[in-house]
């Protein structure tokens, strides 16, 4: 059987994640001390028993979810006394997941990652003044749509960009607020009546993000990255990567592009993947999967039960 790992992104974020992994394994614990001394800061007590607000912060989720991934990823480990990377054949994540994708391949340290992330939670919340850009998911509607919608406002002084393509009637998009109402009129118009403004401060994922992709940059070039244990798919390209530079380089480009998840998914098939595994917190990549690869298994991890009763089923303990 080939398997999967899969690792979410921003808006899975739930206080008291990871937090009985860590209570049962030691090794899941050590993920969330190694994180908070990268940062010097305490994530792991806000994970815990802190308020939603400060957790939901960009800065304090991303890290935060890379480590309750990874912890996930170490519970296995402990189990079965083998690495992922004789689990797992491939990995993949959803945004900031991409970077949980990389560590427990092998490519970076929980360390590195934890800062990267911190850099790049701030970069992402500080490249828009607040109150000038947002994310908007629009269902029911496929890419193409989406596409002559924003051909339509193009004559517009903003920018609409496509963020996220989720899955097949399941489109993200990212901009400025004045042309993210004109897609939406245009939308409702066209009797699309499934329209999700997101809760989120900035707009991710388009070129607004910019000024984040060079801090990105910046940061990118200070760590060093060791060739993945098992191919990453990448966000922007929807294809299997090991190469070190290409993988630095489709990091940067995440921040500005759309993430290509219902394409990775679609892929799936071609690559013999027959179980897409999601480690970590919720089930948001289990319901995309369930959408987009209808034809593979997919489960979800995060506990320690379903750890174990998935281990027991696997015949990997």
């Amino acid at each position: 059987m080939s398997i999967i790992a899969v690792f979410p992104g921003q808006g899975s974020q739930v206080i008291g994640m990871g937090m009985e992994i860590a209570k049962k394994f030691k090794s899941a614990k050590l993920i969330f001390d190694e994180v908070d001394n990268a940062l010097n800061f305490k994530l792991s007590k806000v994970m815990k028993d802190g308020d939603e607000k400060t957790l939901m912060l960009t800065k304090n989720a991303q890290p935060a979810l890379m480590a309750t991934g990874i912890a996930v990823v170490k519970a296995i480990e402990e189990l079965t006394e083998k690495k992922i990377s004789d689990i797992v054949s491939h990995a993949a994540g959803h945004s900031l997941g991409e970077y949980t994708a990389l560590v427990s391949a092998g490519s970076i340290s929980v360390s590195d990652a934890a800062k990267l992330l911190k850099t790049r939670g701030e970069a992402m919340q500080n490249a828009v003044p607040v109150g000038q850009g947002s994310m908007v998911a629009i269902l029911g509607v496929s890419v193409e749509d989406i596409e002559y919608f924003i051909a339509s406002v193009a004559n517009n002084d903003g920018l609409v960009e496509i963020a996220n393509d989720n899955a097949p009637g399941q489109v993200v998009i990212s901009g400025d607020l004045k042309t993210l109402d004109l897609i939406i009129r245009l939308a409702r118009e066209s009797g699309i009546r499934k329209i999700i403004k997101l809760s989120v401060s900035a707009p991710f994922h388009c070129s607004l993000m910019k000024p984040a992709a060079l801090i990105m940059e910046n940061a990118l070039k200070k760590i060093n990255f060791l060739e993945p244990k098992f191919p990453i798919i990448s966000n922007v390209s929807a294809i299997p990567e090991t190469s070190t530079q290409t993988i630095k380089n489709n990091l940067i480009l995440q921040v500005t592009q759309r993430v290509r998840w219902r394409e990775t998914m679609a892929s799936l098939s071609r690559l013999g993947i027959s179980q897409i595994v999601e480690m970590g917190t919720g089930r948001v990549l289990t319901g995309l999967a369930k959408r987009g690869a209808q034809n593979i298994n997919a489960l979800n991890l995060e506990t320690p039960e379903n750890i174990y009763s998935w281990l027991k089923n696997e015949k990997l303990i």
